[in-house]
């Protein structure tokens, strides 16, 4: 069989004033694959030198109104544009997001590129369909409110959905006609890069959009805490998050939005509408994208007396995502990200099993490539939220099964965590739908669903999860600032 990334190259350098750019100092990073471990690249090691030639490029472009100057229509037309460069080349996109994050390409081609595109369409469609404002003063006055975009925007994305991530942050914020300086994961480069280029060949100008690539250390630290940069957006670790926003404050008082960790409880009540569904979603939802996504739904609540029909259902399914090699598009479940992240995975699930849990799953890695980064499918019951592996976020294929007695006992459960991002609700009692959905404090609740999405939504959480939202209208807040116009008007009537 011919392999399907023979004839895939790429290019590791940084994107910054429309051109490809070594890092200044000439250092570069290996882009190992997580699929079997071959050298995929050689990345550009960017540092602050990259980052200020990044923002300057930015600064200058938004100075001249190269983009925020030209009509919202225009904006619209040049989005659209850079959304059909990514269908276009989708197939050479998805493959890239394999080798570089180890996803099965069937969901890179299908989700993560169809998602971003759709995205990037969305944000420009929209964006000559937002009216500004005018006051209800008096007659001897016109107040005008209108939107502008915030100036330089940094975006640093995690390496989980390298394009989706990159998409919900870069749409917004260009289509309001900022120019974006976007850092992404060391973990997983390779498309970040790649969507520079099809931005520039769809006509968004040198400078609006760079991409610089490196270390959180080295090339996030000096975007976050860069004077010349007006808004930080971030996606990744609560941990990590904390500090963006320290940064922010020790600098120039940037904006900082940041959408953090997950640990989403999905609550089935014994009169769960259809249990063979909620048991599908529970076990799909967790092993999707190999348990790497925040708002994984990792904390399973059970009603006592349904549990063990439930466990018997779930137990049924883990033989489908058994974790194969990415590239075959019969693939389901991949591989982790790299090893570091793998080992952190079998650690909580050692500690797990240290604590007390029952394992039902899995518990170990697996080979299905050689070189590469895998883990089984893992559920543990017995689970109480006093354990690590009920408190803190895995970012791996790892079900933690609990059960509860009645509605007020697992809202307190489920609520008792630092996070708050999403929860899910399975009833067939519209009042305790109602109610429980009301009473958790997550940005999004599903009832009698789990992950079902859509871009006229807004995403965050609650609590240590984030500030801000992503997509929908809403994400315009994040980079518009809000002008308030006041004319005297001397009436000659």
């Amino acid at each position: 069989m011919t392999d399907p990334t023979s004839s895939l190259t790429f290019d590791g350098r940084a994107v910054i004033n429309g051109e490809r750019v070594a890092a200044r100092d000439g250092q570069t990073f290996d882009c190992l694959s997580p699929v079997d471990g071959r050298l995929l690249t050689q990345v550009a090691r960017c540092g602050e030198a990259d980052i200020d030639a990044a923002v300057a490029a930015g600064r200058a472009a938004f100075e001249d109104r190269r983009w925020c100057g030209m009509a919202p229509a225009q904006r619209k037309r040049v989005m659209i544009k850079f959304a059909e460069q990514l269908i276009a080349h989708a197939d050479e996109l998805a493959l890239t997001e394999t080798l570089d994050m180890g996803k099965p390409v069937k969901y890179a081609r299908s989700v993560d590129v169809n998602s971003a595109a759709n995205c990037i369409r969305w944000y420009g469609e929209a964006v000559d369909k937002v009216y500004d404002e005018i006051a209800p003063t008096a007659s001897t006055a016109l107040a005008l409110i209108t939107r502008e975009p915030v100036g330089v925007v940094g975006v640093i994305v995690p390496w989980n959905y390298p394009m989706i991530m990159a998409a919900w942050k870069i749409a917004p914020a260009l289509a309001a006609g900022n120019s974006v300086v976007l850092k992404p994961s060391e973990k997983s480069p390779l498309t970040a890069l790649r969507l520079a280029e099809l931005a520039l060949a769809a006509g968004i100008p040198p400078g609006v959009f760079n991409v610089v690539p490196g270390y959180g250390a080295e090339a996030g630290s000096p975007l976050a805490l860069h004077m010349d940069v007006d808004c930080i957006a971030f996606t990744g670790s609560t941990r990590v998050g904390k500090q963006i926003h320290v940064m922010a404050g020790q600098s120039n008082l940037k904006r900082a939005w940041t959408e953090l960790g997950g640990k989403s409880p999905n609550i089935v009540f014994a009169d769960c509408p259809d249990l063979d569904k909620a048991v599908e979603a529970a076990v799909g939802s967790i092993f999707f994208n190999q348990g790497e996504s925040c708002n994984a739904p990792s904390r399973l609540f059970v009603e006592a007396s349904i549990k063990d029909a439930f466990l018997e259902k779930a137990l049924k399914l883990v033989p489908q995502y058994q974790p194969g090699n990415p590239l075959d598009k019969g693939t389901v479940m991949g591989a982790i990200v790299d090893k570091v992240q793998m080992d952190t995975v079998l650690r909580y699930i050692e500690s797990g099993k240290a604590e007390g849990a029952k394992l039902l799953a899995g518990g170990e890695a697996a080979m299905p490539v050689a070189g590469g980064n895998y883990v089984l499918p893992t559920i543990f019951d017995g689970v109480t939220n006093t354990m690590t592996i009920a408190r803190e976020e895995i970012f791996g294929p790892v079900l933690s099964v609990l059960s509860f007695t009645d509605a007020a006992d697992v809202v307190q459960q489920a609520n008792s965590n630092i996070y708050g991002l999403q929860a899910a609700v399975w009833t067939r009692d519209i009042n305790k739908a109602h109610g429980v959905a009301r009473a958790l404090r997550a940005g999004t609740v599903h009832v009698n669903s789990y992950d079902e999405d859509d871009i006229t939504v807004p995403f965050g959480g609650f609590k240590q999860s984030g500030v801000g939202r992503d997509k929908s209208l809403h994400a315009f807040d994040k980079y518009t600032e809000t002008k308030t116009t006041w004319i005297r008007i001397d009436s000659p009537v």
